[in-house]
């Protein structure tokens, strides 16, 4: 599968691709809104950052305990119910008067349920596309978060400012439900990709057969840990520029959206895996002198250009399947969701605490500052460890 076209003629995608962005969509409205809501409330920069990305820090334990549901639940009846479920969690986040707790409460409820989400989906795509056409779609897939991001935090902040942060979180509810109709009407049935009940024994089996594997660890550690100390930093744009949040939510996404273009369909096979480690870099290096505090345009132009280093996920989730069964196609993509996620929640509340002790400024300057020595310290490994390519086991027994 080698065009947009031809992807876009394959059965389910597009009413597939639809459902997800008007949850991306949702996910970004929301987001901007709960963190503005916070941050007026207690003018804490850990506060306002935990609000926006604190359900990512329960995505583990949906990793250890429930992740096996990703291979194991019809999709279509999952892939329903949860945007459901995530579309009352966010109405009942605008109710008035709710206290803070009873704001991070929801807030890791839903990051719990979300956990399972990823796996399910990205296992679908894996299904509905060939081999061949999964790193095109995921492309697209990303391309559309950059854009959806930007439609969704750009709306949001129009929101905010002329209504209320409470508005765009029912607005953000209101296309969750919209998303879970799409893939209600749009998506055939189909059986589960795994025989048996989800259970904690068959997630933490799964899970100990994938991270058995020396290369897919060094994948899994590269997606989750350079990614999410980079997201660390955009977690602090609400306390670094209360008024212009939105334009570097925006800012960020139109980066990510152009290196995915640049992953996903401009560099040629042979060269994509040569560029996973120079993006993960170029991820970080452009926060590094946010110490400086530079103006707002020059603020604008680091972010978008440190963003492009997200299209080395792409590079990443091209190994990992190459490395993986088919069998268990969804619970390593779900594995993957609920790493980056919770590796972001940790990294939010991270640069929130420094942040909170310093400067926001700093703490995204020292947040960068690790991203890029990780980097460098997986680039060794990974080095060391080419002479010697490990075996994947074919089957779960």
């Amino acid at each position: 599968m080698r065009s947009y076209r031809e992807l876009f003629r394959t059965p389910e995608f597009t009413p597939f691709f639809l459902s997800a962005s008007a949850q991306t969509v949702s996910q970004t409205m929301g987001g901007l809104a709960l963190g503005t809501l916070v941050y007026r409330a207690t003018e804490s920069p850990l506060l306002s950052a935990v609000s926006m990305f604190g359900s990512s820090l329960v995505q583990v334990l949906g990793a250890t305990f429930l992740l096996s549901a990703a291979d194991r639940l019809p999709p279509r009846a999952a892939l329903t119910t949860l945007p459901l479920l995530f579309a009352t969690a966010t109405a009942a986040l605008a109710l008035p008067g709710l206290p803070v707790w009873g704001i991070f409460a929801i807030v890791l409820a839903k990051g719990l349920v979300e956990s399972v989400g990823g796996g399910v989906r990205w296992g679908l795509l894996n299904e509905i596309l060939s081999k061949d056409g999964y790193l095109l779609g995921r492309s697209v897939f990303n391309m559309m978060n950059g854009l959806m991001q930007i439609t969704g935090y750009a709306t949001g902040g129009a929101l905010v400012a002329l209504l209320s942060p409470r508005t765009s979180l029912l607005v953000a509810a209101a296309l969750y439900v919209l998303g879970a109709m799409v893939v209600r009407l749009g998506l055939t049935r189909r059986p589960p990709r795994a025989t048996g009940r989800p259970s904690v024994a068959a997630t933490w089996r799964a899970n100990a057969l994938l991270w058995s594997s020396a290369p897919r660890r060094q994948v899994y550690l590269a997606l989750w840990i350079p990614n999410g100390l980079v997201v660390g930093c955009e977690s602090l744009y609400v306390s670094y520029a209360p008024d212009s949040a939105g334009t570097l939510f925006a800012c960020a996404a139109l980066g990510m959206l152009t290196g995915d273009v640049l992953v996903g369909r401009l560099l040629p096979p042979r060269l994509r895996p040569r560029l996973g480690f120079p993006l993960l870099l170029l991820l970080a290096v452009p926060y590094v002198p946010f110490l400086l505090r530079p103006p707002l345009p020059l603020a604008a132009a680091a972010v978008t250009l440190a963003s492009v280093g997200f299209g080395a996920s792409l590079v990443q989730q091209e190994r990992l399947m190459a490395l993986t069964p088919d069998t268990l196609a969804g619970q390593a993509l779900g594995l993957d969701s609920a790493g980056r996620l919770t590796m972001q929640g940790v990294a939010a509340a991270l640069a929130g605490s420094v942040a909170q002790l310093t400067s926001p400024a700093s703490a995204m300057t020292a947040m960068a500052t690790g991203s890029v020595a990780v980097t460098l310290l997986l680039m060794t490994a990974a080095r060391r460890a080419e002479r010697a390519p490990a075996k994947v086991p074919e089957r779960l027994s």
